[in-house]
């Protein structure tokens, strides 16, 4: 039998969720190798959202089984307020199934989603959401321009070319190109070439410019968007992303980028603030010989096997 009435009942007002929620996905299961700096660049990741970001936000956290170390710091920032809502799944769900949880349930009207590694420079959300605002049929917008598959353009170029002044060029500078290409491993000669021979579409629409484009590392949509879209089946961890690039195109949706460089990858380290991108580039040069070894198909099967058996017993 109840004992007395709920307090609940006599409150008068509820906190209302910020219309733009970011939801940020992580997953570092262990602190070493690979993972070693992670924790370090899923704060500096956090910190630099929220330094000037031009716009208020609700964050989201979806932890997908990480080691104990990352969840104890989640929780500490949750409980100190920097985080509103917190998720910890108990093993990993893998992105698709991450997406099928953050994507539903955030509660903004505009959801900016953002992997644990990217570095945000002043005024990004606020210069996403114009764009996402202005242009119409937006499926996403990402914060930095760079130069993605062609395939997953058409119908955004379709829709520029008939509604819009649409630029074909070099408008994305090489520099800003290089930035970005570089802190995926890649090197400044196979860049030079690519960069050459490939060009970039600007759109201008309602004195707005965007850059054709944009990717599922961090892009901002509106929830009721990208719910036409879940669920996502995916049955590998990571590989399968592009399946929202892909859908949102197909679906005849813009997909575009902020034409100024507002948001950076860090991958697993913070070498590009530590300035070490180019002598990234100068050691690959010194271990060609190595690479090409390891890059030997017999050699690589027989090494990836051996760390998939290895994950697989510590973290399975």
């Amino acid at each position: 039998m109840r004992k007395g009435q709920n307090p609940a009942k006599f409150v008068k007002d509820v906190a209302r969720p910020e219309r733009i929620t970011v939801a940020l996905l992580n997953f570092i299961p262990f602190l070493s190798g690979f993972y070693a700096e992670t924790l370090d660049v899923l704060k500096v990741c956090m910190e630099s959202m929220r330094k000037d970001a031009g716009l208020p936000f609700d964050l989201m956290v979806f932890d997908n089984g990480s080691c104990p170390e990352v969840r104890d710091f989640l929780v500490k920032e949750k409980e100190e307020g920097r985080i509103q809502y917190l998720i910890l799944a108990e093993k990993n769900m893998g992105k698709g199934g991450a997406w099928n949880v953050m994507l539903a349930g955030a509660p903004g009207e505009i959801i900016a989603y953002t992997d644990s590694d990217v570095l945000f420079s002043p005024g990004w959300l606020k210069r996403s959401v114009e764009i996402l605002e202005t242009f119409p049929n937006v499926g996403m917008v990402t914060a930095r321009p760079f130069r993605t598959p062609p395939g997953f353009l058409e119908a955004t170029l379709k829709w520029a070319r008939k509604n819009a002044m649409l630029e074909e060029g070099q408008f994305i500078p090489w520099e800003t190109f290089l930035e970005f290409n570089l802190s995926l491993g890649q090197t400044e000669e196979e860049n030079k070439k690519v960069y050459a021979e490939t060009r970039d579409w600007r759109i201008s629409y309602q004195g707005l410019t965007a850059i054709a484009g944009a990717s599922h590392w961090q892009f901002t949509s509106y929830k009721s968007t990208l719910q036409q879209f879940l669920p996502f089946d995916m049955d590998k961890p990571m590989g399968q992303v592009r399946q929202l690039d892909k859908r949102m195109n197909d679906a005849g949706l813009l997909r575009l980028m902020v034409p100024e460089p507002l948001a950076m990858n860090l991958s697993n380290t913070l070498g590009y603030l530590r300035g070490e991108l180019k002598e990234n580039v100068t050691r690959k040069k010194k271990e060609g010989l190595v690479r090409r070894v390891l890059e030997l198909g017999p050699i690589k099967k027989m090494l990836l096997a051996v760390y998939n058996k290895i994950f697989t017993w510590y973290y399975s």
